[in-house]
């Protein structure tokens, strides 16, 4: 298992971007979680096998029908003991 933190930048808040994030985590067995940000950004922490990680980051990029993506970093972080992925406010 291996852990990432996303920033997505772009058109994210407001077209459903978390909730599908949750659903795509889910489907794909990832824990961890969803907010978003104050500068109107989205960011995830994500944990999981390496190649699940690399379709939720080809999924970020993406998102929902009514985002607009303009950016996603992706960063190594630390694992925390997750034993599901949520919604966090």
């Amino acid at each position: 298992m291996v852990a990432r933190h996303f920033d997505i930048a772009g058109l994210v808040q407001g077209v459903f971007y978390r909730a599908q994030t949750k659903e795509k985590a889910d489907e794909l067995g990832i824990t961890g979680w969803v907010r978003n940000t104050d500068n109107g950004g989205v960011e995830i922490h994500a944990e999981g096998p390496e190649d699940k990680l690399k379709e939720l980051e080809q999924w970020c990029w993406e998102g929902p029908p009514r985002a607009i993506v303009a950016n996603v970093t992706v960063t190594s972080t630390d694992e925390k003991p997750y034993a599901s992925f949520e919604i966090a406010s």
